[in-house]
């Protein structure tokens, strides 16, 4: 029997970018027969995310307070651990993680078996790259995970990830809020996990404001730096 797969879509503000998302998601098929379902959602977004979620296929859940992206991503993983999905990916509503490219994940994991795998844009270095200042910030991410977790991930802030079974049961009782990418990554090391990369392609946002609006900032670094920390530490 052919497995499921849950696309989460957390979504705040993304009613001008999400209709050509979930057009493509439509159009799109994964490898090894699976099947594919798509969850929005809506982090108590101020615009019509909602409505325009409605109109299209997906599975739509509106949460009553606005949570951050760590929340929203977790409250789809929950959905998928309570509906027996094999597989979670996180996918973006505001038009940077093109659908085609979900079938690179979904190969990558069944080839190598990897409990989580990252979409990576800067394994092959194609595609937009971000600005600058996020470059040099997702630079030192890498260091401070390696650090941590002794792994080489190049794009550890990437929001564009896979989880397999394993990992839908960790991130459903204990996934970071704030800053969930980079410090997931220790969470998921710790748990002996196998965390891997494949390269993708990833475009700019089609609309929308971008949730972490001073990525490139000292205090942000800081403030991401400690909350790795504490996972580090913290006992299991």
């Amino acid at each position: 029997m052919p497995g499921k797969v849950l696309i989460v879509i957390p979504c705040y503000n993304e009613e001008a970018s999400l209709p050509d998302v979930l057009c493509e998601l439509q159009q799109t098929t994964l490898p090894g027969g699976y099947q594919m379902e798509v969850l929005v959602v809506n982090d108590c977004s101020k615009d019509n995310t909602s409505a325009v979620a409605k109109k299209s296929q997906a599975a739509v859940i509106n949460l009553p307070v606005n949570l951050g992206i760590g929340g929203a991503v977790q409250t789809g993983i929950l959905y998928a651990r309570d509906n027996g999905f094999d597989i979670a990916i996180q996918l973006d509503g505001d038009g940077q993680h093109p659908p085609k490219e979900l079938a690179k994940l979904v190969a990558f994991h069944l080839e190598t078996g990897a409990n989580v795998v990252i979409g990576s844009r800067f394994l092959e270095k194609k595609g937009f790259q971000s600005s600058f200042a996020r470059r040099m910030g997702i630079r030192y991410f890498h260091w401070v995970n390696r650090l941590m977790t002794g792994l080489q991930i190049y794009d550890s802030t990437s929001g564009f990830r896979l989880f397999d079974r394993a990992a839908i049961e960790i991130a459903a009782v204990n996934y970071p809020d704030e800053y969930p990418e980079p410090e997931s990554l220790v969470v998921f090391s710790k748990a002996g996990l196998n965390i891997a990369e494949v390269a993708v392609l990833m475009s700019p946002r089609l609309g929308g404001t971008s949730s972490i609006r001073h990525f490139g900032s000292l205090y942000y670094c800081i403030k991401v730096s400690l909350a790795m920390l504490f996972s580090f530490i913290r006992k299991p």
